[in-house]
C-alpha cells in the first residue's frame, strides 16, 4: 500500500469574508511530484503556506508523514523544505552564509553544516559562486540559491511554489531538472504554477485549482479523457474547459 505522505481534509482559509481557500482535501503519495496547476489567485500559495504552518487554517486540518501538523509541529516540518515564492534570502549576505543561515535553523552544526552547505550549493550549481553577495546574482542565480538554502537538511518533503516565475529559459529548464533529480534521489514534491508546461512536463499527478478549490485531479492523461474522452487534447484545452479561462490572459 503507498505511503500517503500529505494528507489535508476540509482545509480552508478566509480573510474578513473572503474565501481564499475552499475545503480542500488532497492525498499526495511518497515519490510522486505532484503538481498544483492555477491561475494567479486560485489559493496555491496560501495552500502552500498553511501546509507549513506558516499560515494559519480558518478551518479543516492537515496531516504530515502520518500526523497531524497542528499537534506535532516541530516534528514534521523538518522533515519539510519550502521553496517559497518571494525569494528568501539575503543581498547583503554572501552565497554561503545564505546556505548556512537557513540549514543551521534546523539543528545543523559544525562539519555536517559545512558540509551540507557545500553539498547544497554545489548542487544548485553555486559552488564556484559561494563566495558572492547574493545581491550580485541575476534572477536565476538567486531562485537557485534560494533552492540550496531549503534542501541543505535533507527533507523528504519539497515544496516549490512557483519557483520559475521571473526567470530566464536556461535557469528555468535547470531548475526543473534539479527537481526530477530531486525526486529521484527520494524527495516527494508539490509543485505549484501556473505555466501548464512545466506541470506536464514534470508531474505525476496533477490537481488544477481555481477559486480555492481542486476542480479536478489526475495524470495529465486522465484530466484529458476526463474532459475528451481521449488524450488527444492539450492541458490548456482542458483546462479552458473546466474554468473557462485561458491561463495565457492571466500569468504574470
Amino acid at each position: 500500500m503507498e505511503e500517503i505522505i500529505l494528507r489535508t481534509n476540509d482545509l480552508t482559509k478566509k480573510y474578513n469574508n473572503k474565501t481564499v481557500v475552499d475545503c480542500l482535501s488532497l492525498e499526495i503519495k511518497r515519490g510522486e511530484i505532484f503538481g498544483l496547476l492555477g491561475p494567479n489567485g486560485a489559493g496555491k500559495s496560501t495552500t502552500m503556506n498553511m501546509i507549513c504552518s506558516i499560515v494559519k487554517p480558518s478551518a479543516g486540518k492537515v496531516e504530515l508523514f502520518g500526523k497531524e501538523l497542528r499537534t506535532n509541529k516541530k516534528e514534521v516540518i523538518r522533515r519539510i523544505g519550502y521553496i517559497p515564492q518571494e525569494l528568501a534570502i539575503h543581498g547583503s549576505l554572501k552565497a554561503w552564509e545564505n546556505a548556512e543561515l537557513f540549514i543551521s535553523l534546523y539543528g545543523i552544526k559544525g562539519d555536517k553544516l559545512k558540509k551540507a552547505v557545500n553539498d547544497s550549493l554545489e548542487y544548485v550549481g553555486l559552488g564556484d559562486r559561494r563566495q558572492e553577495y547574493a545581491k550580485h546574482f541575476s534572477g536565476g542565480m538567486k531562485r537557485r540559491l534560494n533552492i540550496a538554502c531549503a534542501i541543505g537538511h535533507e527533507p523528504e518533503l519539497l515544496i516549490f511554489d512557483e519557483p520559475t516565475v521571473g526567470i530566464d529559459p536556461q535557469s528555468r529548464n535547470f531548475i526543473l531538472e534539479k527537481i526530477k533529480e530531486s525526486n529521484r534521489k527520494g524527495a516527494t514534491v508539490i509543485y505549484t504554477s501556473h505555466y501548464m508546461e512545466e506541470v506536464e512536463a514534470i508531474c505525476t499527478r496533477i490537481a488544477i485549482m481555481d477559486n480555492g478549490k481542486v476542480i479536478a485531479c489526475g495524470t495529465s492523461s486522465e484530466l484529458k479523457k476526463m474532459v475528451n474522452g481521449s488524450d488527444d487534447i492539450t492541458l490548456e484545452e482542458v483546462f479552458l474547459t473546466l474554468t473557462g479561462k485561458k491561463l495565457r490572459d492571466i500569468e504574470g
